[in-house]
């Protein structure tokens, strides 16, 4: 495609300051820039902001497993149908590949990339069968890890005479993090969530099957843009409809992602996720005796004696102790992993001294 681009076109495809910058140290023509719209195997939908075309990855991008591999929401350089490198992202929505949560196996989990480069994460949950706090716990510490801005959408509001009182059940979970009612029905949430969807900026909607990603895709996009089945009335919520991840042009001027339902809500990283999302339990534990209390049975604990008071819900601090030993075990593996790597660089090292020693003899 030899149509030249400017840089308004690709601000409204969510290039920005960051990209700006980066392209001028990297001295990147941004004549040859496309974003992922859609990526399936080795065939990606890229678009320049006047063209739309399909792509496969070079070889090296396809061959060298050091290399990022494109996903949904890249910003990559391509010429004519192949691309040819992925520009280095601002942010990346990972969790570790499915089948891998709880599993504490001496191999390395490895870590599936969702999306890239994303404003705003909309954590999805119905208020019917769906709704499960310590869920939407989890999907707070993966964004955060990811370093993402969430957002929590409680779709299905109309189910419920007082959905209000969900509403105000998530916020005691969700410090600081906005808590939007939306319902198909009377188009409720919309102006709301139109904030995050102006022109430039990039959402991408998670949450488990049946949750309403895409009916709630088509309620922002106002018409039918995704596919949605009925409610399964033996389990009170929708089908799963969504099989791949694609930006979406959204009237609003920004791109919103909608995502298959997924089941398992597995960490691929240690970060600060778990700080954010129970920041309220941080803040007890300085009031507790010891530095390192643990929060399980020491004497003087802060933490504790707010269960007994009914300040802290005991399944919060549970689902804490949880995923803190995820976040633990996470850590401890990498620092095997990054130690191993190092006796391996020294390991070629006296390898490659032997054979030089070896050649001097002869």
């Amino acid at each position: 495609m030899t149509s030249t681009i400017s840089s308004k076109t690709l601000f409204q495809l969510g290039w920005n300051d960051y990209f700006a910058r980066l392209a001028e140290s990297e001295n990147i023509s941004i004549n040859k820039v496309a974003r992922v719209l859609s990526a399936q195997r080795n065939r990606f939908l890229v678009s320049n902001g006047h063209f739309e075309w399909l792509c496969t990855p070079c070889g090296r991008i396809r061959h060298n497993r050091q290399l990022d591999y494109p996903v949904t929401g890249d910003w990559v350089l391509v010429e004519e149908s192949v691309v040819k490198h992925v520009i280095p992202r601002r942010n990346t929505l990972c969790r570790a590949e499915a089948g891998s949560r709880g599993k504490q196996a001496a191999e390395v989990q490895k870590e599936q990339p969702i999306a890239a480069n994303i404003d705003s994460v909309f954590i999805v949950s119905g208020l019917d069968r769906d709704f499960n706090l310590r869920r939407m716990e989890r999907f707070l510490t993966l964004i955060y890890n990811c370093g993402m801005s969430p957002v929590l959408v409680l779709t299905k509001a109309d189910l419920h005479d007082c959905p209000e009182s969900f509403a105000d059940e998530t916020a005691t979970i969700a410090f600081g993090v906005p808590v939007i009612l939306t319902s198909t029905k009377d188009a409720r949430g919309v102006t709301e969530l139109t904030g995050y969807l102006k022109s430039g900026q990039t959402a991408c909607m998670v949450g488990s099957s049946g949750a309403g990603k895409s009916s709630l895709a088509n309620l922002l996009y106002g018409s039918n843009i995704q596919a949605t089945s009925t409610v399964s009335e033996s389990v009170g919520k929708g089908r799963h409809t969504t099989t791949s991840r694609e930006l979406i042009t959204m009237p609003q001027g920004g791109l919103l992602m909608d995502n298959p339902g997924i089941r398992e809500i597995a960490f691929s990283r240690n970060g600060d996720g778990l700080d954010s999302t129970f920041s309220d339990i941080h803040e007890l534990a300085e009031s507790c005796r010891f530095a390192d209390c643990s929060h399980q049975n020491e004497p003087g604990c802060a933490v504790l004696q707010a269960v007994e008071s009914g300040e802290l819900r005991g399944e919060r601090l549970s689902n804490y102790h949880k995923m803190q030993r995820e976040m633990d075990y996470i850590q401890a593996r990498n620092e095997k992993d990054a130690d191993y790597i190092e006796k391996e660089r020294w390991k070629g090292i006296a390898m490659e001294i032997k054979r030089m020693h070896k050649r001097k003899k002869h």
